[in-house]
């Protein structure tokens, strides 16, 4: 297409057009409530006791929305997957069994391939569920429950292109998603276990364990040991406090940057050769391997005083690792 010219007259029909497309769409999705019955309860209900999958089918934009709906459906709980009509007819028919629950999307209820997959549906022994446009269609036919999703008009000028339509199929499935999940007591932890490469996933699972340093990566010394060789401890280790501990290797404090800082300040020519028990910071605050990443994050942001490290200690009390501010914003909690 060549360039055209947008004036300001266009620019201005251009809003006016964007306005009346939010207004028709949203006062269509807004009339879904008014049409809500039992027919909805009894979708949320065949999909919640379905021992197979949710198979979500749709032809053109009604299989955009549909694909959508198959990952929405899947990530809160419901196993799901797409079935495109066409691909139905030439074979994908058979990831389809008996056990599944078929969630068919058409606003005309009578598109051509979807229309030839349902006999064979109904063969097979999968329950439908239409979302349609037309009450009275073959789809709408076929199946156990109805959805109906039909609208006025599209937002379309030339109320054509599917548009409304394809907004409050997208709503109504994604309002009967997260009433099934609600009844599947679906929980923010079942989340995160279908999204462990997402923030939330890593907030909900991701340990103190898998974050915290260990081994050599970890300095640790004990009481008697003067400045200078903590130092060296740290700078060996990589890290930047070391774990004062008894003779049982219980800790009893630690030693940051701080804490060199301040006795470098009072005692300039002495601070090095002073022993770790007198620099040390005594009752540091610490956390267990099994705390999650984000209780160890908390702990060291707030409320008086940040930290940049936290000693993991066992139920001994005794120094496993290093949970540090900054390994905890690499793996992406924050």
């Amino acid at each position: 297409m060549s360039p055209q010219e947008f004036t300001q007259q266009d620019r201005a029909k251009a809003l006016a057009r964007a306005k009346a497309t939010l207004k028709n769409e949203g006062e269509a999705v807004l009339r879904l409530c008014e049409r809500l019955d039992d027919s909805f309860c009894d979708a949320v209900e065949i999909i919640l006791n379905c021992t197979g999958r949710l198979v979500v089918t749709g032809m053109g934009k009604s299989g955009a929305v549909g694909r959508k709906l198959a990952g929405t459906f899947s990530s809160t709980g419901t196993p799901s997957l797409f079935l495109h009509p066409a691909e139905g007819i030439h074979g994908d028919l058979g990831m389809v069994t008996s056990q599944d629950v078929v969630l068919a999307i058409s606003n005309s209820g009578e598109s051509e391939e979807l229309v030839k997959i349902i006999p064979a549906i109904a063969r097979i022994g999968a329950r439908l569920i239409a979302m349609v446009g037309r009450r009275k269609s073959t789809l709408a036919n076929y199946a156990q429950v109805v959805l109906d999703v039909s609208v006025e008009c599209e937002a379309c000028p030339l109320d054509l292109a599917p548009t409304t339509s394809t907004t409050v199929a997208l709503a109504l499935g994604d309002a009967l998603a997260l009433a099934v999940m609600e009844a599947r007591r679906f929980t923010k932890e079942d989340y995160a276990m279908f999204h462990p490469g997402g923030a939330l996933g890593r907030r909900l699972l991701l340990r103190v364990r898998d974050v915290m340093r260990t081994g050599s990566a970890v300095a640790i010394v004990k009481q008697d040991v003067k400045l200078l060789d903590v130092l060296f401890a740290i700078t060996e280790a990589g890290a930047g406090a070391a774990c004062v501990v008894d003779d049982e290797g219980v800790l009893v404090g630690i030693i940051a940057d701080g804490d060199v800082r301040r006795a470098l300040v009072a005692d300039p020519t002495g601070a090095l050769s002073k022993c770790a028990s007198q620099i040390m910071t005594r009752d540091p605050k610490t956390i267990t391997p099994d705390r999650l990443a984000t209780e160890g994050l908390r702990i060291m942001e707030g409320p008086t005083r940040k930290i940049g490290e936290l000693p993991v200690l066992d139920e001994k009390g005794r120094p496993v690792g290093m949970l540090m501010l900054k390994d905890i914003v690499a793996a992406g909690i924050v």
